[in-house]
């Protein structure tokens, strides 16, 4: 349910990107018309006021930063409200709300609306509204699975995202070339139908269809559940939570107040994280906002073909999320699994490039392996990583902070979100390079931001392989 809830919103998300190109492109190329009547001078008759003006770009980066900017400030509320509010009436109501605006953003184009302020209002109004579905996703996913395999879990599950954005700039590509309005309007109905069945059918809790709830700490090994600690080995997790499956109890326990925000900060390894996050989310919804652009114009493939092409990072997204998570379970060292696939984005991220657009096969193979390592630390920091700092053994089993963690991460994230397409709105008129440089630099100071907590999960490791050494010494002498 809550694969599909996230895709439905990821899926209404993508077709501005889309239909960018279309609103703006060289109509030199176009047959006009019969009853087209403009004068022969006019170089821009075929695109969309306000957008045909020299700098659309900007205006383009402005609609994309009024959804981002309203998005990020929202988050930091949204999880608050999300931890006291019953997630699935809260989910609900977001989504029709997200399908209603979606859907106004379409109809400008059948309601012949060239006026900037009214597409801004609109973005900024449904970027407020979809920050009902992170928290809610994640805190329902953290209610029904405990710690032993949430990085795989999490990892598979948040190919949601990516799956929503291939869905979205398909759909969205079927009618960019003409009605470009029912790119829009299309995923607004679905967002809209998906709430109705997630209202009549999420079940929030294990409890509630009398399962028993998951052990996100197994009481004899407490201080195992470190998120920084990767001394946790995978199979000492298991076994804490076959006890607990074995011991787990469903009798009601007196309900524990919510965390407020400043104590979830204070939860070790959330701020760097978050900071973290800035940088990474910044990449990769530049790519998200403005890949199918940087196509059209570098490649010359028209807006359904751009489209259709960077699809592609998002597969390539759903295998680096689903490595990341799988990685970070072997290893439990969830800050340097996401260091080093930053570290390997940004040589990628220049050859793309320089080299990537030398033939089409290549162009597959490297978007594919951009796409896996922006992507796959992304999707561990914003699934597994705020899941293991929302049970974070010093909230001494206070499950109710997950919503709000989830949120301030996801919203420091998504000021990244924002400043990325604004900066590539503003940079790209000097040249695509000049925006992969910026790229390159943000991804490497996401990278910088964990070099504390990568230095204490290699601590870690170490001590953790000389009690495996020292035991192994110590069943060799009994013997």
């Amino acid at each position: 349910m809550t694969f599909l809830i996230y895709t439905t919103y990821h899926m209404s998300r993508k077709p501005i990107s889309v239909v960018k190109s279309r609103l703006h492109q060289n109509c030199s190329g176009i047959i006009e018309p019969v009853n087209e009547s403009h004068s022969l001078n006019d170089s821009t008759w075929c695109n969309w006021a306000p957008f045909d003006q020299s700098n659309y770009k900007e205006l383009l980066g402005a609609v994309d930063n009024a959804f981002l900017v309203a998005y990020a400030i929202g988050m930091f509320i949204s999880g608050i409200f999300g931890e006291r509010l019953p997630l699935r009436y809260y989910l609900s109501a977001g989504m029709l709300l997200s399908g209603l605006f979606t859907s106004l953003f379409g109809l400008g184009y059948f309601w012949n609306i060239h006026v900037l302020w009214y597409f801004v209002l609109i973005q900024i109004c449904n970027g407020l509204v979809q920050t009902t579905g992170w928290p809610s996703v994640v805190t329902c996913v953290g209610n029904w699975f405990g710690k032993g395999k949430r990085g795989l879990i999490m990892g598979i599950w948040n190919s949601h995202t990516s799956v929503g954005n291939i869905l979205g700039s398909l759909v969205a590509g079927v009618w960019v070339d003409g009605q470009w309005g029912l790119s829009f309007v299309v995923p607004g109905i679905v967002i809209a139908i998906m709430g109705l069945v997630t209202f009549f059918f999420l079940v929030e809790y294990p409890e509630d269809v009398d399962c028993t709830p998951p052990q996100h700490h197994g009481e004899p090994e407490e201080n195992l559940d470190n998120p920084e600690d990767p001394a946790n080995r995978p199979h000492a997790n298991k076994e804490s939570s076959l006890e607990s499956a074995g011991s787990g109890s469903k009798e009601p326990s007196a309900g524990p107040a919510a965390i407020s925000f400043f104590g979830a900060l204070r939860i070790p390894g959330v701020i760097e994280f978050s900071l973290c996050l800035l940088f990474a989310k910044l990449v990769s919804y530049t790519f998200l906002y403005w890949l199918p652009l940087y196509i059209f114009n570098v490649v010359h493939f028209s807006a359904k073909e751009a489209g259709d092409l960077s699809t592609l990072f998002d597969v390539g997204g759903i295998i680096g999320g689903i490595l990341a998570g799988l990685v970070s379970d072997y290893t439990n060292g969830r800050a340097t699994t996401c260091c080093v696939m930053l570290i390997l984005a940004a040589p990628m991220m220049f050859l793309y490039n320089y080299v990537g657009q030398n033939g089409i096969s290549i162009s597959i193979v490297m978007l594919i392996i951009c796409g896996a390592l922006v992507n796959g630390p992304y999707a561990l920091i914003t699934t597994a990583v705020s899941a293991d700092l929302g049970t974070h053994k010093s909230l001494k089993g206070n499950a109710k902070a997950l919503s709000t963690v989830t949120a301030i991460i996801d919203g420091t994230g998504s000021i990244g979100a924002a400043l990325g397409p604004l900066l590539a709105g503003l940079i790209s008129p000097t040249g695509w390079n000049n925006v992969f440089y910026m790229l390159i630099s943000a991804d490497i100071l996401a990278c910088l931001l964990l070099c504390r907590l990568v230095y204490k999960e290699i601590l870690a490791w170490r001590s953790s392989l000389r009690r495996d050494k020292g035991s192994s010494v110590a069943l060799t002498h009994a013997r």
